[in-house]
């Protein structure tokens, strides 16, 4: 089993103060294991007391002597860049807001697999209808929509039907 080598500006005793107030328990838990690698355990021992295996430990420190202390905050992968830039989303939600037109796009309200062909027509991005409602999500849409309206419909033929209904056809 080999030295894990460390960089010899922190003791033992410093690694364990600094345990002791990090807000992250992970970075406690590293802090620990290469506090006792300074007391003179061996790898295998200092890792069981970080909870990890020898190769992880030789990770850690490594990144300790890069970083300090600090780097041993696990930092979260930012994950897999949008398929949709933020200026395809403006547009999106432009066209989402305006609703569709029934002679171009062929429907009276919009649907994800009705959007799905739109964005694959304007951007060539082809999204599956799951990722297609999280986008419409995260730009404030619900998958609740208004009823669609016949374009040919005349408001004034729903105000005559209103007046002559039975009253137990009424909402009250």
């Amino acid at each position: 089993m080999g030295v894990v080598e460390l960089r010899q500006d922190f003791g033992a005793d410093d690694l364990r103060w600094f345990a002791t107030r990090a807000k992250d328990a992970s970075q406690a838990r590293h802090l620990l294991a290469l506090a006792a690698v300074l007391d003179g355990m061996n790898r295998a021992e200092a890792a069981r007391v970080g909870g990890m295996g020898r190769q992880t430990l030789r990770d850690w420190a490594h990144r300790f002597n890069q970083h300090g202390p600090d780097g041993l905050i696990d930092v979260k992968s930012p994950g897999r860049r949008p398929r949709l830039s933020d200026e395809q989303k403006l547009v999106l939600k432009g066209l989402v807001e305006a609703g569709p037109a029934p002679e171009t796009d062929g429907v009276v309200r919009w649907r994800c697999v009705d959007l799905k062909r739109v964005v694959r027509e304007r951007f060539g991005i082809d999204l599956s209808e799951v990722s297609l409602g999280r986008v419409l999500k995260q730009l404030g849409f619900s998958r609740i929509s208004a009823r669609p309206q016949h374009p040919k419909q005349a408001p004034e033929a729903i105000a005559a039907f209103k007046k002559t209904s039975p009253l137990r056809w009424r909402k009250s």
